[in-house]
């Protein structure tokens, strides 16, 4: 199986196989009509989305949000269950570090998902010891 990675736009995508994919990582449930997404995508810094080059589909996708002059985070990095562990995941983290990188940003950070340490790590990632994530959650 190949497959390849690239930088789009909202229009490029399958908005259904966008949605297979938001709802196979657990961030949307059946009966979120996911009306967001191409907003979403749209609005990120980076959006880059994998495709299986046998059939096209969408397989896997990373973006990251940024103020596009210094910082930016990688946020929702997810590949179909069945095409994990083919090196996937770490072609579009590569690509949208390349991507960030281009346009001079230099501090790139993420929150990565319990048991992706390593897997970050290999695509040279460091855990920031000393800094506790969060979320707000209001009053």
């Amino acid at each position: 199986m190949s497959f390849s990675v690239k930088t789009v736009k909202s229009e490029e995508l399958d908005l259904n196989e966008l949605l297979a994919l938001y709802r196979s990582a657990g961030w949307l449930g059946e009966n979120d009509s996911g009306g967001f997404l191409p907003e979403a995508v749209d609005n990120s810094a980076v959006f880059a989305a994998a495709f299986d080059d046998e059939n096209g589909r969408l397989i896997g996708m990373a973006r990251a949000l940024a103020d596009k002059a210094s910082d930016a985070y990688i946020q929702d990095v997810a590949v179909l269950p069945e095409y994990r562990r083919r090196g996937i995941g770490g072609a579009l983290v590569k690509l949208v570090v390349r991507e960030l990188s281009r346009t001079g940003i230099d501090w790139i950070g993420l929150v990565g998902e319990p048991g992706s340490v390593n897997f970050y790590r290999e695509l040279g990632f460091e855990v920031l010891s000393g800094f506790v994530p969060m979320r707000y959650r209001g009053k």
